[in-house]
């Protein structure tokens, strides 16, 4: 693996930190900055905004640039954005650095996952992405308490600054140990780059990643009320579940990378329908500690840590170019918004096992996403006969 994706994956990390830092900071912020907890909740919602409808729209901005030189730019937005909100003077400057902050982690993701393509053999792409969105993994598993103790002991600020530090750290290294790629796999003009969008197992696939996050996030987004209101953890306990959860997104990412270059497909039907069991079996028995355990690891392996075999889903449908690869977050990100939002709509309802209900419900329509191309033969099949019968 060459050492440049590591390099990449440092980046990731910066960047899924500065997204996570505001979940855990929630009641110093609002503090600091004057403002109720739903507005400082209003600013993840911005994040994941912005990260979905502008990161594409500063990807094509950068598509002239090569790789590395388009890295430090989007570095230097992230950084001015970053530092914005180290230093916001009131809420509407903070909502306005997590904007800029959230474009330019889209577009550096699209733009990362396109030079991990570039820089090794087809392969072993797979695994490259695991290694580049264990990035992602250890922003949960490390970067998020990491954020959350800084800013309860050295004040809000502070964690903002240091994420500042990491960003510039990660850029230095990337200037240093990323090489200066071509351009992507014969990257074009715009219309080249948006004609692949005609493809509709294209969209089939972006379609599937957005189900695999939201079905994921529709549970993991209240697993804490859930947790301590149905199954009687302590909030001293929740913590320690949450890093094991995150230990299991780790594991479930590399295995999931092994497997994603020769079996893609198969890998997703298999982890959307564990997905649904463990989804399922969670709603139904949440009031039992051991089994609620058992089930939110089951989680952990098989959601998020299908991404290595999206993005190879994705890009074999497509391209591995920015652009797509850009657009493939937007959907995942979509998936989060879809999730999160949905399952808080579906608690006033119905209850708090209600987003587990609805995770299992967007499993269940990941696989339908998938089955016509892990049974091509079957599907075929099926289109015949109805010709046949017209």
């Amino acid at each position: 693996m060459p050492r440049a994706v590591y390099v990449l994956a440092l980046g990731v990390f910066a960047m899924v930190t500065s997204e996570f830092v505001v979940a855990g900071l929630m009641p110093q912020m609002a503090g600091g900055l004057d403002a109720a907890i739903p507005q400082i909740g209003y600013l993840i919602t911005a994040f994941a905004a912005a990260m979905s409808l502008g990161g594409p729209l500063l990807t094509v901005a950068l598509l002239r640039l090569r790789p590395r030189r388009a890295l430090a730019v989007l570095f230097v937005v992230f950084l001015a954005g970053n530092a914005l909100a180290a230093t916001a003077p009131g809420y509407g400057a903070m909502l306005v650095a997590r904007v800029v902050t959230g474009v330019a982690s889209q577009a550096f993701f699209g733009t990362a996952v396109s030079l991990c393509a570039q820089l090794t053999r087809p392969e072993v792409r797979g695994r490259a992405v695991a290694v580049l969105m264990n990035g992602l993994m250890l922003g949960t598993l490390l970067g998020l308490p990491m954020s959350t103790l800084i800013g309860e002991r050295l004040g809000w600020r502070a964690a903002f600054w240091v994420i500042t530090g990491l960003a510039v750290l990660a850029a230095l290294c990337t200037l240093a140990g990323v090489p200066d790629a071509p351009h992507a796999e014969g990257g074009g003009s715009l219309r080249e780059e948006m004609g692949v969008f005609r493809n509709r197992g294209l969209w089939r696939a972006l379609s599937t990643s957005t189900c695999v996050i939201g079905a994921t996030f529709s549970a993991f987004s209240y697993f804490n009320p859930i947790l301590t209101e149905v199954t009687g953890f302590g909030s001293g306990t929740v913590p320690l579940l949450l890093i094991g959860y995150g230990a299991a997104t780790v594991i479930g990412n590399n295995v999931v990378g092994r497997l994603a270059d020769r079996h893609a497909v198969t890998v997703l039907l298999f982890g959307l329908v564990l997905n649904l069991v463990f989804l399922t079996g969670f709603a139904l028995l949440a009031h039992l500690k051991v089994p609620t355990v058992v089930f939110m690891m089951g989680v952990g392996l098989v959601g998020v840590t299908m991404n290595p075999a999206m993005v190879t889903r994705v890009q074999r449908a497509g391209n591995a170019r920015p652009l797509v690869n850009t657009v493939h977050s937007s959907f995942i990100t979509f998936g989060v918004l879809i999730g999160s939002s949905a399952g808080g709509l579906a608690i006033a309802d119905f209850g708090l096992r209600a987003p587990l209900w609805l995770g299992a419900g967007m499993a269940v329509i990941g696989v339908l996403t998938v089955v016509p191309e892990a049974f091509p033969r079957a599907a075929g099949a099926r289109r015949e006969a109805r010709v046949m019968s017209s």
